[in-house]
C-alpha cells in the first residue's frame, strides 16, 4: 500500500485528530492543569451530583480503569468528592466540592476558545457537517466500541 492511503485512512485521520484536539485543550487548559477527560468528568458531576462511577464512565465513553484513574486525580486534587452510594453499598458516588464547582467555572472561557480554535479550518457550515458526520460514524459504530456510551438522560435523577 502506498504511503498516501494510509494517510487518507479514516482511523489515521481520526487518530491524528485526537491528537491535535487534545494538545489544543491541553494548551488552553494549561494554566488549570485540566485535560479533556477531566473536563468531561467535572462537567457530567455538576449536572449528575452524586452519580456513581459506574455511571459516571458509561456518560463519558470510559473504561473502568480510566474512569478510576481520572476519578482520583481530581479527588487528589480536591475537586471531587466521593464516597458509598446510598442507594448501593457497592458503589461509589461522585460529587463535586466547592473548589471543584469553582474550576468548571473558570474553565469555561479557555474551554471555549480550545473549541473555536479547534474547528477554526472549518466555516459554519463545515462546522455542522464535521458533527453530524462524527455522530453518524459514532452511533453507527458504538457497539464496536470496547467501552459503552450510555448517555445521561436530560432529565433529573431519581435519587
Amino acid at each position: 500500500m502506498p504511503l498516501i492511503e494510509m494517510y487518507e485512512r479514516p482511523g489515521f485521520l481520526l487518530r491524528r485528530a485526537h491528537q491535535i484536539s487534545a494538545a489544543i485543550f491541553e494548551g488552553s487548559c494549561a494554566e488549570l492543569s485540566l485535560t479533556q477527560a477531566q473536563y468531561g468528568a467535572l462537567t457530567v458531576l455538576s449536572l449528575e451530583p452524586g452519580i456513581d462511577q459506574t455511571r459516571l464512565a458509561k456518560a463519558l465513553a470510559f473504561d473502568k480503569v480510566t474512569v478510576l484513574r481520572v476519578v482520583r486525580g481530581l479527588q487528589e486534587r480536591g475537586l471531587i468528592a466521593r464516597e458509598v452510594s446510598a442507594s448501593s453499598r457497592r458503589h461509589m458516588a461522585v460529587r463535586l466540592t466547592p473548589a471543584g464547582i469553582r474550576l468548571l467555572k473558570k474553565a469555561e472561557v479557555s474551554v471555549h476558545e480550545a473549541y473555536n480554535r479547534l474547528m477554526a479550518p472549518l466555516d459554519a457550515p463545515q462546522r455542522e457537517q464535521f458533527i453530524a458526520l462524527l455522530q453518524q460514524l459514532t452511533d453507527g459504530l458504538g457497539e464496536e466500541a470496547r467501552a459503552a456510551f450510555v448517555p445521561l438522560s436530560r432529565e433529573p435523577s431519581a435519587g
